[in-house]
Formats: structure tokens, C-alpha cells, sequence
């Protein structure tokens, strides 16, 4: 077998694209929530809508260019966030490749800031947007916001996509999401969550992201919850992050097999169903669990999404992809100059 349905990335920054080769932090972080404050928040702080635009475009013809027809994506952007949703989903859109976007819902900028979150996900996902409420991460809400955001989800049944538990500063998330948590939640990366954690929803799985922030292996076999892979912003090859799935939890379990690994990855249909009905011709035979893990340079040469090409021969067919690239780059100029 040569063909695969189109791969699903369950959890993306599509707006960390533009990060790379950023300037150095004021200080060197030492912990994961010195990251956050030294890098990530802010950087998104920094974002405008066209920033978010190129980002987004960079980030879905990256995704193509590597099998991934389906993207779960959380965003923050606390000066631009009216219409950031919107504007990620149509640049998706031009490039061919499917999203399910949300907003992520904090306090770090106090009440007004959450509120103004909250209508982002009522207005993208009342206007017919395809995606979830989303928060941030319990311990970044007061518990009056997590409680707004579950009740917005369930009036507009929908799901919500939160980080849980991925670094020690959010231990107390199960406490807060107590009862409120359901099947139909994203639970990202749930590092530091206990095994008996009784938390309903999907863990997703980042194990590149982890190693790189430091944080610890989560082990998502322990869990009942369903798994899905996701990048947590780097990238969307997920051949490659279920390469590494796999090598983490043998690391842990020797007698672990690729299959779990690729159960993980096929859980992301779920997630976007529309995805199965995509086809990838790739460069190996056969697209076996047991093969790709040991096999580099895998690639895929034929994508089919909707019925229509939109890779062939390992180049895509709706947009110019150099003119993306230069774009992308302008506007990382602007945000490093911004930081």
C-alpha cells in the first residue's frame, strides 16, 4: 500500500510558524513557565492579522508539503484577536488544507481580554467556522472564565481545546475541570496529569514539543482517554512525530510496538473525519506501521483533497509556494523586530 488518507495534526500553533529564528529571550528561561513568559507570550502578544494570515498559509503549505490535509488548531492573539480565526481559516482554505480553529480563552490579560476571547469562538463558530471553544490552560483562568467557555461550548455543541497539565504549574487543572470536562474536549498534553485523573476527552499527544520544553514524557498509554497526535506548532509532519511517538514510549516499555503509535495517529480522523476521504500517494511501499518507523525520508508525492490535486509530484497546485515563503518571511521580520 502506497495510499493513506490525509494525515490529521490534532494539535497546532499554526501562529508559532513565524518563530523560528526569533530573537533571543531577555533572559535564558529555567522553567516551563519562564518559557511561556520569555517566548511565547510574547510572541503572541506581537501578532497582527497579517501576521496571522502568512503564518497560517506558511504553516498549511508546510502541512501539504508533508501528507497533512487536517489541522487542529489553538490560537492566541491577545492585540489582534477579533476575526484572527477567520483570517487562519481562509488562508487554510486557499491552500487546500482543512482546520478546525479556536480561540484560547485566558485571564492573563484580564477580564476583558477573556470576554473578548469568548466572542471570537461565538462569532467564527456562529458564522459557520468549523472548530471549538478553546482555553489556554486552566491554571492561566479564573474558574468563573473556564466555566463560560464549557457553558459556550455546550450551547453551541461544540468541544473545548485546552492544555492540561503540561508543566507543573497546572497540576491543579483536574480540580478546576472537575465536571466540566466531556467526551467531545481536547486535552493537550497532559505531561503531569495523574493516571487517575478522570478527565473525559481526547489527549493529545506532542512528544518533539515536550522533549523541547523540558517538561517530562507523558506516557499517554497509561491514559483510557482516547490518544491523538498532534506539534504543537513545530511543523505538521506527522510520519515524523509518529516516528518519535513510538521511540518515546519504547523507551519506557520495551515491549511497545509501532501499532500503538499509529493508533495514535489515526485517531486524528476522528477529530477531522472528513480527512479519510483524502488521498496521499506516497514514495514507500507499503505504508505499514512497522515500516515507517525505521524508514527515513519518507514523502508524499500526490495529495487529493476533495477530489482535487493539490500536491503533485511533491509540489502544490493552488498557490505559489516561493511567493508564500518570501511573505512568511516578511512578516517574521516584523515580528522578530516587534520582540
Amino acid at each position: 500500500m502506497t495510499t493513506t488518507p490525509g494525515m490529521v495534526c490534532a494539535h497546532h500553533h499554526l501562529y508559532s510558524t513565524l518563530a523560528r529564528g526569533m530573537p533571543a529571550p531577555p533572559e535564558t528561561p529555567k522553567s516551563f513557565l519562564g518559557i511561556l513568559e520569555q517566548i511565547w507570550w510574547r510572541l503572541d502578544t506581537a501578532l497582527d492579522l497579517e501576521m496571522i494570515r502568512w503564518s497560517a498559509m506558511l504553516g498549511a503549505l508546510e502541512a501539504l508539503e508533508s501528507g497533512t490535509t487536517g489541522i487542529v488548531d489553538h490560537h492566541e492573539s491577545p492585540n489582534a484577536i477579533e476575526g484572527s480565526l477567520s483570517v487562519i481559516e481562509e488562508a487554510c482554505r486557499e491552500v487546500g488544507v482543512r482546520v478546525r480553529a479556536c480561540y484560547g480563552v485566558t485571564d492573563r490579560h484580564g477580564p476583558d481580554g477573556a470576554r473578548r476571547g469568548l466572542e471570537e469562538n461565538r462569532r467564527y463558530l456562529s458564522e459557520g467556522g468549523s472548530g471549538m471553544v478553546g482555553i489556554h490552560a486552566a491554571f492561566t483562568c479564573e474558574q468563573d472564565t473556564l466555566e463560560a467557555a464549557a457553558a459556550l461550548a455546550r450551547e453551541l455543541d461544540v468541544g473545548v481545546h485546552v492544555h492540561v497539565a503540561e508543566g507543573p504549574e497546572d497540576e491543579g487543572c483536574v480540580r478546576s475541570l472537575a465536571g466540566l470536562a466531556e467526551d467531545n474536549w481536547l486535552l493537550a498534553h497532559c505531561v503531569h496529569l495523574p493516571d487517575d485523573h478522570g478527565l473525559a476527552g481526547t489527549i493529545l499527544h506532542q512528544p518533539r514539543s515536550n522533549l523541547n520544553n523540558s517538561v517530562g514524557y507523558a506516557d499517554p498509554a497509561r491514559f483510557g482517554n482516547p490518544v491523538a497526535l498532534g506539534t504543537d506548532g513545530i511543523g505538521a509532519n506527522m510520519i515524523d512525530t509518529f516516528r518519535l511517538a513510538y521511540v518515546m514510549q519504547r523507551s519506557v516499555d520495551v515491549t511497545a510496538t509501532p501499532e500503538t503509535a499509529w493508533g495514535w495517529l489515526e485517531n486524528g480522523w476522528d477529530l477531522i473525519p472528513e480527512c479519510r476521504n483524502d488521498r496521499v500517494t506516497w514514495s514507500y511501499d507499503p505504508m505499514d506501521p512497522w515500516h515507517i518507523a525505521f524508514t527515513p525520508s519518507i514523502r508524499p508525492l500526490e495529495v487529493e483533497v476533495e477530489g482535487e490535486i493539490v500536491l503533485k509530484d511533491g509540489a502544490v497546485t493552488r498557490v505559489d509556494a516561493a511567493e508564500i515563503r518570501a511573505k512568511a518571511r516578511e512578516q517574521a521580520a516584523r515580528l522578530h523586530a516587534r520582540l
